[in-house]
């Protein structure tokens, strides 16, 4: 055998002997009992609570009363509002726009000429109704004393020309058919004919009149001008839409709510005149503004597509009645309350009936199967419940054990198992949702 290979299997042997003293002189290892590590959970606040429910939707603000503003006459432009433009809010009775007066004021003089030549004929009728009874009476006089003055015809006599004596010959002037004189004799036909013809001028006038008032227009109610299209010097015609006016009195807000929703609350469908009470919050600059409001009506009929009942709400004092929600620095710099747009998308909250024993929880502490996850003496605890109401942030939830009380975990486990020991990192105070009396629950642990 070479060097070589001598010195390889020195080199070998050397090896396996430092290995070998290695393993006979290493420590031998130290037993510690192994400890199962209990998966951490986040939890919240978990309590009963009693009181009226709170039904919550959302909807879009739409005005309650609109008008279309228009010319009601023709003619030409000769005064426009300035405030009357899209944006800007004019209050009741304001002048919104004249047409030219012209034409109608000449029509109201010709009718009052009209109406002063009736009074003449009407004067006159009367002076020959009284004419002629005299006239007949003295007729009948000289008849009834059988004077033979009655059977000569008085050239300055109307009614013996109307009515000539019996005894004249039939050639010379027709026999009346009977003693009574006739209507045309009376001349109360003719002052009936003239009466009506002052009444006939009479309404001339107030047609010429009524239209000399329309030339100017003014708004019905206070509100915000949504569109306009007047300008001086236009001509219009009778019926031409110029603008319209968005009342601000008060505005709605169309709720849509499911079957099961509607019938959390009382009277909703009925009639009964009682208000009840709801609000309405919006964002705006990062701020959150409530607004006071009620419902005003609900719709009889089913939506036949969404199968939700609408419901509508009316918010009083849009402009003005809003009040500040959200709280911080932000908030302390808010000097009022924005006004209350219209085509806004709002949340709404209508007073529903009042439980007993109920919980608010976040929509995402809610499982499958509608059963949600409590931790009770350090221990996982899965309870099934019953969903009153359930919406994109809160689900309003009921179970026998609620009073119990416990720490509700709000984040996922991989594999969840009833009575498996948890930990809990921190305990999140879950805001109110709901104006309820809180009862005081078992001791969380």
């Amino acid at each position: 055998m070479t060097r070589q290979g001598l010195w390889a299997l020195g080199l070998i042997g050397g090896a396996i002997v430092l290995a070998a003293l290695m393993i006979m002189l290493r420590p031998e290892p130290v037993e510690q009992e192994r400890v199962e590590q209990a998966p951490l959970v986040e939890t919240a606040v978990f309590t009963a609570a009693s009181g009226p429910l709170l039904v919550q939707g959302a909807g879009t603000v739409q005005p309650r009363e609109e008008v279309t503003i228009g010319a009601e006459v023709s003619g030409r432009l000769t005064f426009v509002n300035g405030n009357f433009r899209e944006g800007s809010v004019v209050g009741a009775g304001t002048i919104l726009f004249r047409i030219d007066t012209s034409d109608y004021r000449n029509r109201v003089r010709t009718a009052q000429a009209d109406v002063a030549a009736q009074d003449v004929a009407v004067l006159q009728a009367k002076q020959e109704v009284t004419i002629a009874e005299a006239e007949l009476e003295r007729f009948a006089q000289r008849r009834a004393s059988g004077s033979s003055l009655a059977t000569v015809v008085d050239v300055d006599d109307y009614a013996s020309r109307i009515l000539p004596p019996a005894g004249m010959p039939k050639g010379d002037r027709a026999t009346p058919a009977s003693n009574e004189p006739s209507q045309l004799a009376t001349r109360e036909p003719q002052l009936r004919s003239a009466r009506a013809a002052r009444e006939r001028a009479a309404a001339n006038l107030a047609d010429a009149r009524l239209l000399l008032s329309r030339t100017s227009v003014s708004a019905p109610f206070g509100g915000i001008v949504r569109s306009e299209t007047a300008a001086v010097g236009t001509l219009v015609q009778a019926g031409q839409a110029l603008g319209s006016i968005v009342s601000t009195a008060s505005y709605e807000v169309r709720v849509s709510l499911t079957e099961a929703e509607a019938a959390l609350i009382p009277g909703l469908l009925r009639s009964n005149g009682s208000r009840i009470p709801a609000s309405v919050y919006t964002d705006f600059g990062g701020l959150t503004y409530r607004w006071e409001a009620f419902v005003d009506r609900a719709d009889g009929i089913l939506d036949p597509e969404t199968r939700t009942i609408d419901v509508f709400l009316r918010v009083p004092n849009p402009l003005g009645g809003g009040r500040l929600v959200t709280s911080g620095e932000e908030a302390a710099a808010a000097s009022r309350a924005p006004p209350l747009l219209l085509g806004s998308f709002v949340r709404a909250e209508i007073t529903g009936t009042s439980l007993t024993s109920f919980a608010a929880i976040p929509a995402e502490a809610l499982r499958s199967g509608n059963t949600i996850w409590v931790v009770r003496g350090g221990k996982l605890r899965i309870l099934p419940v019953r969903v009153i109401q359930r919406t994109d942030d809160t689900a309003y939830i009921a179970t026998p054990s609620l009073a119990t009380g416990g720490r509700l975990v709000t984040s996922n486990l991989r594999t969840p198992t009833e009575g498996m020991p948890v930990r809990m990192n921190k305990v999140v105070q879950s805001t109110p949702v709901v104006k309820s009396t809180v009862k005081k629950s078992a001791s969380d642990e």
